[in-house]
């Protein structure tokens, strides 16, 4: 059976997807139509329902979970590794004590990586006062940033590890924001699957990419090349880091924190969009 998959092109996808699409592990009968687009093109396409599987944000895929399951296996969860508000250092956007001027930044536009990213999502739970954002691709914030085109901006992927090489000071991590308030992990994307696809097929669709992430993490080098021709930041040591910091045990399984998690932010999308129409079961 052929199944249209679609994955940002993000060390921690390329990673993962590596071995089930070049038939480096048992794909039981499946294979796959791959894409790869940044994750805000994927939540768009999503809403088109352009593919079987896809890879998505969290936010994304409660707006869309009617048509959508997602996966238990393949997320992007965990602590520490969630979104930063960052700005140009020295920049308006901080006091004369370096600390950060958000009477400033509620008056002025916001770089976001994507209206349906989990970036901006949790952006909207810490600040909510800061309304004015504008998207753009999230590998030209940073230079944006730099150019003072914005007063600030949301990093996501490499970007987080980057940035303070790049003239950039931190706001705040929205991450840990998010930590203080639930003590639990970030919940950022995941793999979703269409609700068209039979729930038998869902399931192969899961053991096989848990043995795609399962090869990887004892074949580490195997999907090198992969990773690094898609990457945005060729440096090996940050694609390393970035591997290492959202590839993680949650990644093979969530568990019962990691669905407390995404469940905890489902309810707060719900108070965000009140008008949306409650999902009973979010996984398949």
């Amino acid at each position: 059976m052929r199944l249209t998959l679609a994955y940002s092109p993000c060390p921690n996808d390329t990673y993962a997807f590596h071995a089930m699409v070049h038939n480096l592990v048992d794909c039981e009968g499946l294979s796959f139509e791959v894409s790869l687009a940044d994750v805000e093109q994927l939540n768009k396409d999503a809403a088109k329902q352009k593919y079987d599987i896809c890879k998505l944000s969290y936010h994304a895929f409660f707006l869309l979970s009617n048509r959508y399951s997602m996966l238990r296996v393949g997320s992007a969860l965990g602590y520490g590794n969630g979104p930063l508000l960052v700005a140009k250092k020295g920049s308006r956007a901080f006091l004369s004590s370096a600390k950060p001027n958000f009477k400033l930044l509620q008056t002025q536009t916001i770089a976001i990586p994507g209206e349906h990213t989990t970036a901006y999502l949790l952006l909207k739970i810490a600040f909510p006062s800061l309304l004015n954002v504008e998207s753009i691709i999230f590998s030209d914030i940073q230079n944006e940033l730099i150019k003072e085109k914005y007063i600030a901006g949301v990093l996501i992927h490499e970007g987080r590890f980057t940035y303070g090489q790049k003239g950039l000071q931190l706001i705040a991590d929205l991450g840990l924001e998010w930590q203080k308030r639930t003590k639990l992990p970030i919940p950022l994307g995941g793999i979703a699957v269409s609700k068209s696809l039979d729930n038998k097929i869902a399931q192969k669709i899961e053991r096989v990419l848990k043995r795609s992430i399962e090869f990887a993490n004892h074949n580490p080098n195997i999907s090198n090349n992969y990773v690094s021709n898609n990457a945005q930041e060729m440096d090996k040591v940050v694609l390393d880091k970035h591997i290492e910091m959202f590839v993680n045990n949650y990644t093979l399984g969530i568990g019962k924190e990691g669905e407390e998690a995404i469940y905890k932010l489902y309810k707060e999308t719900l108070r965000i969009y009140p008008k949306l129409v409650p999902t009973e079961t979010l996984f398949i």
